[in-house]
């Protein structure tokens, strides 16, 4: 189980670096303005038109597969932290120390005045 849990974060990341890096290279919509005048996109090397196309759906894919790995690792956890419960109910209580109760002031004993001087 902690095999697939490894995999699946080392496959998550590889995603992640390359949708960021496909983003990056993307050009933004400003960039479409400069082409219709003659700019050099014509001469790219996927064509005018197709580097949009599989700059896009490359980074479709990326996306793709870093949310379903995203998706596996919940599932890989849940199941994991059901196996074996602790004795609180949330990470948090877990997490934390007990925190250990103040005994009460009884209520009989009566706030001492200060002594009146003469």
């Amino acid at each position: 189980m902690q095999i697939w849990m490894n995999l699946l974060v080392v496959l998550q990341m590889v995603a992640a670096i390359a949708m960021i890096g496909l983003v990056l290279v993307q050009h933004g919509k400003g960039a479409d303005m400069g082409a219709s005048f003659g700019s050099g996109s014509s001469g790219s090397l996927f064509g005018a038109t197709g580097s949009a196309n599989f700059l896009s759906r490359t980074t479709a894919i990326c996306a793709t597969v870093f949310f379903l790995s995203t998706l596996g690792l919940a599932f890989f956890s849940s199941h994991s932290s059901q196996s074996a419960p602790a004795e609180g109910s949330s990470v948090l209580e877990r997490a934390a120390p007990a925190v250990p109760q103040i005994p009460s002031v009884a209520a009989s004993a009566a706030p001492v005045a200060p002594a009146a001087s003469k």
